[in-house]
């Protein structure tokens, strides 16, 4: 009787929690019907972005080196000869003519000699013309008379020998020049060979040296232009290649070009530090681009163009692009963009294959034009 009753309770337990468990169900299948008919009645989800218009324009790759100015004539002046200052004329910043005297070593002993040599010349001499009257004479030799004019020979020798050593004494300067930084006092000894100052030519031109790879060096012709940056400079200064090494370095691999440019007043100081721009290849067509519009993948780089569906609704599509030059807030596509497609750039990150979208407001979009017509200017001058 007692089993009976268990089993009983049992059935209606069971009895019990199946009917809770099927009222739970069906209250779910309740909700989750209002839930799609909910969501059913809600549109399609929008992202808002910005869009830009891909622009064409003629783009000439180029490269960017690090150069040195250099004047066209530069020298590093210092004395040939020990001895003792006696005059300096070294004013540094102070521009030179060629032949101006820079620095005086002391020269008295050598004046003291020249004055000798020269007594001993004017002896020779007076003795030769002697013995050459003697000779006709028949008084003396041959011999006599040609050893008389050897003395005379010799001491006018010894007279250009201290001529020669006076002027080199007497620094000047070689060519019309700016004097550079000097230490150089009166009463100061000199050893040979010491540094006095610097000379740097002043001409209506500068060299500009820089490197560039070997492949771009093939490309390089003499008479082309490049541009050069002073530092803090927005506008390039033009120069022309006027020469171009005669090998590769074999440890960087990088070839020497030496670029002039003319115009003294457009030209920075010799030994500044300028960029160059140099082209590489010919020019080609392009379009560009915001720089933000471009996103990296996995699969490369890619932008989102904006199209209507065929309801009329602006939907994103992606496109592998092949990306190229920085230009400023811009990039260069050479390759996956047309010129007048509508491209996402702000809010783009947040964009998938056919994501509906809105469109907002974008100011920066005139900006871009501006720029855009900043980067055919440039282009043009390459």
């Amino acid at each position: 009787m007692n089993r009976i009753k268990m089993t009983i309770s049992a059935l209606l337990l069971f009895v019990a929690v199946a009917g809770i468990g099927l009222g739970l169900a069906a209250w779910k299948h309740a909700i989750t019907q209002e839930a799609n008919a909910a969501s059913a009645n809600q549109p399609e989800p929008k992202e808002t972005v910005t869009v830009a218009v891909a622009k064409s324009f003629k783009h000439r790759p180029a490269t960017t080196s690090i150069g040195t100015v250099i004047a066209l004539r530069s020298i590093t002046l210092r004395n040939e000869l020990p001895g003792t200052v006696s005059q300096v004329m070294l004013i540094p910043g102070q521009i030179v003519e060629a032949g101006t005297m820079l620095v005086r070593l002391d020269v008295s002993v050598e004046e003291a000699e020249l004055k000798a040599q020269a007594a001993q010349a004017a002896l020779a001499q007076t003795t030769l013309k002697r013995v050459r009257q003697a000779y006709l004479k028949r008084a003396v030799s041959e011999v006599e008379v040609d050893r008389a004019a050897a003395e005379r020979d010799v001491a006018l020798a010894n007279i250009a020998r201290i001529k020669a050593t006076i002027a080199r004494k007497t620094i000047r300067a070689p060519f019309r020049a700016r004097v550079g930084l000097a230490d150089v006092h009166p009463g100061q000894y000199l050893n040979a060979g010491t540094l006095l100052t610097t000379l740097q030519g002043v001409d209506d031109a500068v060299h500009v040296d820089f490197t560039v790879a070997q492949p771009v060096a093939w490309d390089l012709k003499v008479g082309q232009n490049v541009d050069v940056f002073v530092s803090g400079d927005l506008v390039p200064v033009i120069a022309t290649i006027a020469a171009l090494d005669a090998r590769i370095d074999p440890a960087t691999r990088n070839a020497l070009v030496r670029a002039r440019i003319e115009g003294a007043a457009r030209s920075p100081a010799p030994g500044s530090s300028v960029r160059v721009r140099v082209p590489v290849g010919q020019p080609r067509n392009a379009v560009a681009v915001p720089v933000s519009a471009l996103r990296k993948g996995p699969e490369g780089d890619h932008v989102f163009v904006i199209a209507p569906d065929t309801e009329g609704e602006p939907r994103a599509h992606r496109r592998q692009v092949q990306s190229g030059t920085l230009l400023g807030d811009e990039i260069a596509v050479y390759a996956g963009l047309a010129a007048g497609e509508r491209i996402a750039v702000s809010g783009s990150f947040k964009l998938r294959e056919n994501t509906l979208v809105a469109i907002a407001d974008d100011r920066r979009t005139g900006h871009s034009e501006a720029f855009h017509g900043d980067i055919q200017r440039t282009s043009a001058t390459q």
